[in-house]
């Protein structure tokens, strides 16, 4: 892979920090940008030190972090909660928040202030918001407020009720021509990318070629210039929805109720905490403990096996 350009601070093993001018420098290459959602810090650090090209804190928080059926009921507050503690355990990714359902939709002045709160208290990079050319002039305001807008076509999960469910778009001719004439008016209006969920592949692909900006895709085949997914998706942590889209690269999910039942098993046993977990005190001062206190009328088991006093 060819070295990209320093465009901003190192993170702590010398990569540059990714912008919007290193996404479009990778798609001018041909090297496929990856994209993965992050809500808390340790998820954030494992992704950042894997290398990952973009974090999205996404509005699928929601569903998948506080158990709702879809993304419509998440908050701005929550959200930029969660982007804080993404934004301590990223260094080199590009970050971006998803700007909630009804944070942006229904005053253009409102989405600029929505989105400004994310990189000054969140402490993102950029945004994102789903729609299309309805949306082109509430993304030419926050571009002109100096911020950066990632779009997001196809599949919208804001509009799930809109949509009749989690259905593909795109399918006839004139709803891939619908969605093309979306991402061509999201980059007239200055978005750096625009993700493209659940879209036939041949339109996704289509939709690249005609755009000077990077395409992401999700479940929009691989003509894209990158891809995104959920973690909890990849991780098997969440199995509530498992659309064709995803694919699991490892069981979490399961090897995390096998160690919750393992340490529920060891303390109804008395196996945990062992000798080795239990902290001790010196002979002389436990005597003088005792002599102050009044002897014990007996030391209960559980006490007998944590270990000598010394």
């Amino acid at each position: 892979m060819s070295a990209r350009p320093d465009t901003g601070p190192a993170a702590s093993d010398g990569r540059p920090k990714t912008t919007v001018l290193t996404l479009q420098e990778q798609r001018r290459k041909g090297e496929p940008i990856s994209m993965l959602t992050a809500y808390d810090y340790p998820t954030a650090q494992a992704a950042d030190e894997s290398g990952i090209d973009v974090l999205l804190v996404g509005d699928s928080l929601a569903m998948v972090v506080l158990g709702h059926a879809n993304t419509l009921s998440v908050t701005m507050e929550e959200m930029l909660h969660h982007a804080r503690a993404v934004s301590r355990g990223a260094r080199r990714a590009l970050l971006v928040g998803d700007l909630p359902f009804m944070s942006y939709q229904a005053d253009v002045a409102e989405a600029v202030r929505n989105a400004g709160r994310y990189l000054k208290d969140g402490g993102m990079d950029a945004v994102k918001l789903e729609g299309g050319r309805a949306y082109a002039d509430t993304v030419r305001a926050i571009v002109r407020a100096g911020m950066p807008v990632q779009g997001h076509i196809g599949l919208t999960p804001q509009s799930v009720n809109l949509l009749g469910g989690f259905r593909v778009q795109g399918r006839t001719a004139a709803a891939a021509r619908a969605l093309l004439d979306d991402a061509l008016a999201l980059e007239d209006a200055g978005c750096f990318s625009i993700v493209l969920e659940s879209v036939p592949y041949r339109v996704a692909a289509y939709i690249t070629e005609r755009l000077a900006i990077p395409t992401i895709g999700i479940g929009a085949g691989a003509g894209t210039s990158g891809q995104v997914l959920v973690v909890h998706d990849i991780a098997g942590l969440y199995d509530r929805l498992a659309p064709k889209f995803t694919k699991r690269y490892a069981n979490l999910g399961a090897a995390l109720r096998e160690a919750i039942t393992a340490y529920r098993d060891d303390v109804t046993a008395r196996r945990f905490p062992a000798r080795e977990h239990a902290y001790a005190i010196p002979e002389e001062e436990w005597a003088a403990f005792v002599a102050t206190a009044g002897a014990p009328a007996a030391l209960s088991s559980r006490e007998a096996t944590a270990g000598p006093r010394g």
